[in-house]
């Protein structure tokens, strides 16, 4: 080792400059080694993690962590996708490669090497971004009714060019709908800008008057307006008040009933009028059923088109199951559903029931009243054995969905009952989510 001391700046410099995030535990799980890049992705300081375990800094448990997992394990994983909450509190996922180490045979700790991939995670799970297409009315499948009045009605909107509220629950597609109307009333396709509520409410206000101090004809969509504090929703009516008229096209939305927000406390009154001129109500896709198979066939084209794939029609009792089920993440749950299946098909032009993943098929067992009985974790000597792990996946998010339904969706109630913080039951129903 006498001739490692003239290495040391190279390795300073690595450790400072390399682009994927380097962090080292000893034994007891106590931070060796963090290098800039980590500290970019999880917020940390290296004098914040020295002294303590990396379990009680983050929200996960022992067996979640994959540094943890390889100091009790001995084993190298590679490629193993992790999601979990910073120091800021904001979400991250990272690929991690992590190794044991070892000292003349003897384990004397674990590094990882992080590659920082939440941008990506987050373009994936946007509804129909991939396309690099401008999100138009046309792309807006609507068979039913119901959505051709939503789109009658937001088309309206862009002529007046008045504020809009769009009411509708998570993966409705309100965005789509909002962007549709700025596509309708601006010919600057980049001139539409989301500003997303949870986030740092005052980032905001900040990003809104920076954008606004540019003196370009932008349409503004607030997304959720009721995840803002009352006082930070206040101070937007100020500044919405102060905007010339028609200069910009302004969109709101809420996740439920505004009136019963409003009365919740989680509403300004103010504000719910001043964006109210015109209220949209997106319906849930239950409700539109007539509109999931036109989405299905019109997502198919657009992979066949792009991935020059051989998907075309999903099977027959496989559109009976998309029909019975009640989508309650609604289209981008739809959406998510198809990105998985297509990922698993090469020359395969139908999708059967056999290439549904299980976790679907759990959740369309769960809606019949009269079949409740877990049949999935039977073990069949006749049925292809599931790899241990996905077959553990598929089984905690089965009992997970189960005791979350008997406490009617109470994440603290649930949290306590299953012996976990509600962060980590927060963590857990995202990740089950993704899968």
């Amino acid at each position: 080792m006498k001739n490692s001391e003239p290495l040391l700046p190279f390795y300073e410099f690595i450790a400072t400059n390399v682009s994927v995030g380097i962090h080292a535990v000893d034994l007891s799980g106590k931070t060796i080694i963090y290098n800039t890049k980590m500290k970019e992705i999880e917020g940390f300081h290296f004098d914040e993690l020295a002294d303590r375990s990396i379990i009680e800094m983050f929200s996960f448990r022992q067996h979640e962590s994959t540094l943890m997992r390889v100091l009790q394990t001995g084993k190298k994983e590679i490629n193993v996708k992790q999601s979990y909450w910073n120091k800021n509190g904001h979400e991250i996922t990272t690929i991690n490669d992590t190794f044991p180490l070892f000292v003349e045979g003897k384990l004397i700790g674990a590094i990882e090497f992080a590659r920082d991939i939440t941008s990506l995670e987050k373009l994936v799970y946007q509804p129909l971004r991939r396309y690099d297409e401008p999100l138009t009315f046309d792309m807006i499948k609507a068979d039913s009714e119901s959505m051709k009045q939503v789109i009658d009605n937001a088309k309206k909107a862009a002529a007046v060019k008045l504020p809009v509220l769009l009411i509708g629950e998570s993966g409705t597609g309100k965005d789509l709908v909002a962007e549709g109307i700025h596509h309708a009333a601006s010919p600057d396709p980049d001139a539409f800008v989301t500003l997303v509520s949870r986030r740092s409410a005052q980032s905001v206000l900040d990003k809104l008057q920076q954008l606004l101090e540019e003196d370009k004809d932008y349409t503004f969509f607030f997304e959720r307006i009721d995840f803002l504090s009352l006082d930070i929703q206040e101070q937007l009516l100020d500044i919405l008040h102060s905007l010339p008229q028609s200069k910009y096209m302004l969109i709101g939305s809420v996740g439920s009933d505004p009136i019963t927000l409003i009365a919740e406390k989680k509403l300004s009154k103010s504000l719910y009028y001043f964006f109210a001129t015109m209220a949209i109500t997106i319906p849930n896709l239950t409700d539109r059923k007539e509109d999931i198979l036109p989405f299905v066939e019109d997502y198919f084209s657009r992979h066949r088109e792009r991935f020059a794939s051989q998907v075309t029609e999903l099977a027959p009792d496989v559109q009976e199951l998309f029909l019975q089920y009640d989508w309650p993440g609604n289209l981008k749950e739809l959406e998510l559903l198809l990105d998985e299946i297509v990922s698993f098909m090469t020359t395969e032009s139908t999708v059967t029931s056999d290439l549904l993943p299980l976790h679907f098929r759990f959740k369309v067992q769960q809606q019949d009243t009269n079949n409740r009985e877990p049949e999935f974790f039977m073990f069949h000597q006749n049925h292809n054995v599931m790899p241990l792990d996905a077959y553990l996946r598929e089984a905690e998010s089965y009992y997970v969905q189960n005791v979350l339904n008997l406490y009617e969706g109470n994440i603290t109630k649930a949290a306590n009952a299953l012996g976990m913080s509600r962060q980590n039951l927060q963590y857990r129903i995202r990740k089950i989510k993704k899968q």
